[in-house]
């Protein structure tokens, strides 16, 4: 070969070499999902203590007053103010007895009631003094006895007010909440025995590599067990989903192919770990080309470059129209994998149920570390708070040392260029938010 044909040839390549979309911003990626997804809109009604979790599909509105009556705080005695006067200490006969439950009579003028925690406050009674503020004094005829209660003491305390903590007609709990155990006791509260919450997506799962094998069976050159799986599976319901796990698909076009179709039937969504670059043996993009519609993005966040969007053709009836079921594919490596699904498969999910609030929280918190290694892609580090409420950083934040997740309780999110000083307030993205 001459010279001039050396010198020609690198320059020959690159124009011959096919050209790289820029990197998306997150951002944009999140808002090209979510405008293409739409809610479910299939609705069922459940238990209220089997609704953990689930979108609340329509407001729920209070039927009563909480509490329906004025009631006792405490266990003490209900008097009338009037009756104390404001004097160091008054002896009042009792006048009747109410335990929780009971419906008592009007309070007479010049007594005292004995009255248990959560029992109906007496008509005429304005005031609660607790029993440790008191000193019961015995009837030696057989009675209910008297109580000697301080004077100086404040109108209504110790008095939970009818309506004070729900009204009749007030919305309770708006459609688009994700319920958590305080929302389902406020629904209780309010006397809901059922809810009506949004249909659980269902997802199709399956992962790619023919270095893959499942945990238990042994391991063979070249292979790895296969935690993505278990990853997303996990993620999957606790994010209400019913989950049909399809396995490893070979690496094979034809393969592929079926796993697709398969796994198009009777799914809203079809989510696969691994094959979403363009190497000899990812056959993702072919195979949905041909399937259905393939977006392959490269989006600018640390770990988890490469992500690939479409929708795969299903035929609802051999008879009707084709449908479609929406495909999200991320990458194979486990943290890669686990940090793309919360950042775009989560909200796609949180979508499909009808949530109003499809982000997550984030909080501002100290550094307890330096980093010194500004990237120009947005990071997601692996991070713990430390018992002085700051941020602990994970020594390897390689995208293929999945202890790394286990360890942290969230990420922190580092925006393009970034490094990081001791003592800087940093965006912290918990788990406990994000699962």
């Amino acid at each position: 070969m001459s010279d001039s044909a050396k010198s020609s040839s690198p320059a020959s390549a690159a124009a011959s070499a096919p050209q790289r979309s820029p990197m998306l911003p997150m951002e944009e990626a999140i808002e090209r999902l979510l405008s293409q997804v739409q809610p479910l809109g299939e609705t069922e009604r459940v238990s209220t203590p089997l609704a953990l979790g689930r979108i609340l599909a329509a407001d729920l509105v209070s039927p009563l007053d909480v509490p329906p009556y004025d009631n006792s705080a405490m266990d003490g005695y209900a008097v009338r103010l009037a009756d104390l006067a404001g004097a160091p200490a008054v002896q009042l006969p009792l006048s009747q007895r109410v335990p929780a439950g009971s419906v008592p009579v009007v309070l007479q003028a010049g007594t005292a009631a004995r009255i248990f925690t959560g029992a109906t406050v007496p008509e005429g009674a304005d005031t609660v003094l607790m029993q440790e503020q008191c000193e019961a004094v015995a009837d030696a005829a057989g009675g209910l006895g008297q109580v000697r209660v301080p004077g100086d003491v404040p109108l209504g305390q110790h008095i939970r007010r009818r309506g004070e903590d729900l009204r009749l007609g007030e919305t309770v709990l708006r459609a688009g909440v994700r319920l958590n155990p305080a929302a389902l006791g406020l629904a209780a509260t309010a006397g809901a025995a059922e809810l009506s919450v949004a249909r659980r997506p269902r997802v199709a799962l399956f992962s790619t590599g023919d270095e893959l094998v499942l945990p238990g069976e042994p391991l063979g050159p070249g292979q790895i067990y296969n935690s993505n799986r278990t990853t997303l599976h996990a993620l999957l319901l606790t994010l209400g989903c019913e989950v049909r796990d399809l396995g490893i698909v070979p690496d094979s076009l034809d393969a592929t192919r079926a796993a697709l179709r398969e796994a198009a039937r009777d799914s809203d969504l079809i989510l696969s770990s691994g094959g979403v670059s363009v190497g000899e043996e990812d056959h993702l993009k072919p195979a949905l080309e041909r399937e259905g519609r393939l977006d392959l993005w490269q989006i600018a966040i640390k770990p988890g470059k490469p992500l690939a969007f479409g929708e795969v053709h299903r035929q609802d009836d051999p008879n009707g129209p084709v449908g479609k079921t929406w495909y999200i594919g991320l990458p194979g490596n486990p943290v890669s994998s686990f940090v793309t699904f919360l950042l775009f498969v989560r909200p796609v999910l949180m979508r499909l149920q009808g949530a109003t609030r499809v982000a997550p929280r984030a909080y501002q918190l100290p550094a307890e570390f330096t980093w010194a290694k500004a990237d120009k892609r947005r990071e997601f580090l692996r991070a713990r708070v430390t018992d002085q409420g700051g941020l602990a950083l994970f020594g390897n934040q390689s995208s293929g040392v999945m202890s790394s997740a286990a360890w942290a309780d969230g990420l922190i999110e580092l925006p393009p260029g970034s490094t990081v000083e001791l003592g800087q307030p940093l965006r912290f993205l918990p788990f406990n938010d994000l699962f």
